[in-house]
């Protein structure tokens, strides 16, 4: 049995808009041969659903003896998501946390009303050639969750759905998608998927949630008009949407409902009060996050702003 709903053709006529609603190019910085991508928050367009705020790191070969050193820094309102599809990254955080992410695996940390984090390469990795490439995003908490105890999910890869079919093959990252369900407990309602497409081949995408988008990591595919890798379109909402791969592509879905009121964002900060932002970069200067087990050495100061 099919596990992917039969695409439908594309609904509009021609001379009518597609579905494509806004296409968002991120803006790439190159930090010494690693290249990151901020696709979300932009000028075109601050947030889809409860994602605000979407990186892609690499790809990038480290060579032996080079690694990532991201030092321990805070964040308060919000929940971050490190997915690597290559490579490795050892998380440690001021819960105790202490564990390696392997492509594919999930990590979630919920902030709310205070943690502090580092990611850096294992000794292990530092000691071979690796090739390094992942996507880090933030999911704004709803306001009632804000000021929630911290907490941290790790979903190995064994524990994720995982389905093929005509040549589409999808991880379930979060939320529900096709009757599958994630394990990785989220704080709002949400869908984030990975989806490797051969060429030819198609997937709809349910106008389940209010708010649409699918980030193209690789590959060109046809959403209406042909779009290429590293670029996030934005779906209108309601709209009947089905991506087709024009060359052998990945692209990663992502979804939920608009965020319930505006969200501020300072440097790792995201919060409904500006006080609440103010209080946070004031807690960060007197060390009050408490410190990282196993990683007390460094940490990255307040920004100058």
């Amino acid at each position: 049995m099919s596990w992917l709903p039969c695409p439908e053709p594309d609904a509009s006529e021609p001379g009518e808009p597609g579905p494509v609603d806004i296409v968002v190019e991120p803006v790439s910085k190159d930090l010494g041969g690693f290249a990151v991508r901020r696709v979300l928050p932009n000028l075109r367009r601050r947030t889809v659903g409860p994602f605000i705020f979407l990186d892609h790191m690499g790809p990038a070969i480290l060579p032996a003896g080079r690694g990532i050193d991201v030092r321990p820094h805070p964040h308060i309102g919000l929940a971050t998501l490190t997915y690597l599809t290559d490579g490795s990254l050892f998380h440690r955080d001021t819960l105790g946390t202490a564990l390696e992410i392997l492509p594919g695996e999930v990590n979630l940390m919920v902030a709310g009303r205070g943690i502090a984090h580092s990611e850096r390469s294992s000794d292990a990795a530092r000691g071979r050639e690796e090739r390094t490439e992942g996507i880090q995003s933030w999911l704004a908490l709803p306001r009632d969750a804000e000021e929630s105890d911290p907490g941290f999910a790790h979903a190995p890869v064994a524990d994720l759905p995982f389905v093929e079919d005509r040549g589409v093959a999808l991880r379930l990252i979060l939320g529900s998608l096709f009757g599958q369900t994630s394990p990785v407990p989220t704080p709002s309602v949400t869908v984030y998927a990975d989806v490797r497409m051969q060429p030819g081949t198609a997937i709809p995408f349910p106008a389940d949630h209010a708010e649409r988008a699918a980030y193209v990591i690789d590959g060109e595919v046809e959403v209406g008009e042909v779009f290429g890798a590293h670029r996030l379109l934005v779906f209108r909402p309601g709209d009947a949407v089905t991506i087709r791969a024009r060359t052998a592509s990945r692209v990663l879905l992502l979804g939920g409902e608009p965020l319930e009121g505006e969200r501020h964002l300072w440097w790792n900060f995201v919060s409904s009060s500006r006080d609440r932002i103010e209080a946070a970069k004031a807690d960060w200067a007197a060390g009050r996050f408490g410190v990282v087990p196993g990683d007390e050495a460094e940490f990255i100061p307040l920004p100058n702003a």
